[in-house]
């Protein structure tokens, strides 16, 4: 097994490594606790927050409901949550409960890798790509990842506004 681990290292480091603000934003779709698929390229001319989060972790637990309320506030301007949850599926009753107090569409995982958005390593973590569907703000290269109200206003709203 010690000879596969720098192989995965690697391969998570090349993944992180392709993300380029301003650079085309890799495919991702979000299968929805309801049934339904979003995938980011059908959503191209929006600006699409991708939200990587999970049940047990306090600062998701914050940030949840003021991304929602974000969301209320600029749905109709052309902005997208995607709440991606990284719990098991025997998670899944607090998963939906989480998921009824919020606006934006939220699915599981399935795994700890967000294709070429690399392994989801550290929690909370986004992503938002501008409505050509380029790369914004690459969560991994973020120091203080939180979403306050004012690094959304000064962050994301711009996008937003920008037609």
């Amino acid at each position: 097994m010690t000879g596969l681990a720098p192989l995965l290292i690697g391969s998570e480091v090349k993944a992180a490594n392709k993300l380029q603000v301003g650079k085309p934003a890799p495919p991702l779709v979000l299968h929805t606790l309801d049934g339904k698929s979003l995938a980011t390229q059908d959503l191209k001319g929006k600006v699409i927050l991708i939200h990587f989060w999970a049940t047990w972790c306090a600062p998701c637990l914050e940030e949840l409901p003021r991304l929602s309320r974000f969301y209320d506030q600029h749905a109709h301007q052309g902005f997208e949550v995607l709440g991606f949850s990284l719990d098991g599926p025997d998670a899944l009753p607090k998963v939906k409960r989480m998921a009824s107090q919020l606006s934006f569409p939220v699915g599981l995982l399935g795994s700890s890798y967000a294709g070429d958005f690399g392994r989801i390593w550290s929690l909370p973590v986004s992503f938002v790509i501008e409505r050509s569907g380029r790369l914004a703000v690459n969560g991994w290269d973020d120091a203080d990842p939180a979403w306050t109200n004012e690094r959304l206003n000064s962050v994301v709203l711009p996008l937003i506004e920008h037609t």
